[in-house]
């Protein structure tokens, strides 16, 4: 049974315990937040433990626990550097921190401290990520050449977001997200699937501008980013674009030299990957039409019901972790893994129209595959 424990009980914290209901191995061992009301709806609806401060949480729990940080993201760096000093690992949302010397101070003092520091999103341990993987390693589309992939999601200043509230009833936290950003909060979710096929990159080069500045909050931040990537290990060149203006479009596709490779939904676990196969018709080249779907063939991990705009299961980054820290391995997510990720956001977000190549310090692995899409 895995002890874990969380701090923030926002919006997201219900995906969270929606998540935790697919695996009977774990156990929620206390929760905190800064909102006494909030944290006595969330615990109620859930039937939790509510801790009375975030040190008497992390004071009481046995040491090594895993914690999970859902806090605002401006508190991240504060709440995981707190995690990490009561001597507990840290499972956190995106990003790890909003500087990235911040990042990188709380990486060298979780492995000064023995400790696992990991980010979200997980959803590149999920099936349609780890099949869109599998089938690039075993070139299913020839050499990759290029990458498309998209993170638009409709112009959200529009749409009734005022109304959005999580299960427990925590309200879609509208200003935060767009102070933040939409390249923060939404990046992760393809870079975590390129990285961990390609490996680090080396070099970004991005724009981003606010294009709707009269959103609550937004105090300038870039509602739009494009960013082209290069990789350390040769990887094929990849467009990345968020935002929060253009058309929904979650798409991404690996251009290779016997077709395409694609998935339409990054927020879908269970979302299909399908090969559309080039060829020539009537002197012309296209991509056949209807698109073969690659299947792992074995079961892969729990899934769980669509939930608003989301069809994933957020527990598998700390179940990961839990199984990683049982078996004295590194968690998937973790450590450099966890930090390049960070880097690489930021140089995207804060690139301005006037950043250019931006060189990458830091580095990570590939990452391993899960052990059911070998």
């Amino acid at each position: 049974m895995t002890n874990i424990a969380i701090i923030g009980c926002g919006f997201v914290a219900d995906l969270y315990m929606r998540s935790f209901a697919s695996f009977p191995n774990q156990r929620i061992s206390g929760v905190f937040d800064t909102d006494p009301a909030r944290l006595a709806q969330f615990c109620d609806y859930w039937k939790l433990d509510a801790a009375q401060s975030q040190h008497a949480l992390l004071e009481h729990l046995p040491t090594g626990s895993i914690v999970l940080n859902l806090t605002n993201p401006r508190a991240h760096s504060a709440v995981n550097r707190a995690i990490l000093n009561a001597g507990h690992h840290v499972y956190s949302e995106k990003p790890l921190a909003l500087e990235l010397s911040d990042a990188e101070e709380l990486h060298d003092l979780a492995r000064q401290s023995n400790l696992h520091l990991a980010s979200a999103p997980c959803s590149v341990l999920g099936e349609a990520a780890q099949t869109l993987a599998k089938a690039a390693r075993e070139r299913t589309a020839g050499d990759i050449r290029l990458i498309y992939a998209e993170l638009d999601d409709g112009f959200i200043p529009q749409a009734p977001y005022q109304d959005w509230k999580s299960e427990s009833g925590a309200p879609w936290p509208y200003e935060d997200e767009f102070h933040v950003g939409c390249t923060l909060e939404h990046a992760g979710y393809y870079l975590s699937w390129l990285i961990a096929m390609f490996g680090p990159v080396v070099e970004v080069i991005a724009a981003s501008a606010e294009t709707i500045p009269d959103k609550p909050g937004a105090n300038g931040t870039a509602d739009f980013s494009v960013a082209t990537l290069f990789f350390a290990r040769g990887g094929p060149p990849v467009r990345l674009t968020c935002s929060i203006t253009a058309p929904h479009d979650h798409r991404i596709r690996m251009i290779g030299d016997k077709g395409v490779l694609s998935v339409k939904k990054a927020w879908a676990n269970s979302a299909p990957v399908r090969f559309n196969k080039r060829m020539v018709l009537r002197r012309r080249l296209l991509e056949h039409p209807i698109g073969k779907r690659i299947k792992l063939g074995k079961p892969s991990h729990p899934k769980v019901k669509r939930w608003g705009a989301a069809e994933m299961n957020f527990a598998l980054g700390p179940m990961e972790m839990a199984e990683a820290i049982e078996a004295g391995r590194a968690p998937r997510l973790a450590g450099d893994f966890a930090l390049h990720l960070n880097e690489v956001t930021l140089a995207i977000q804060h690139a301005g129209r006037t950043r250019g190549v931006q060189q990458m310090n830091t580095s990570c692995d590939v990452m391993e595959p899960m052990p059911w899409a070998r």
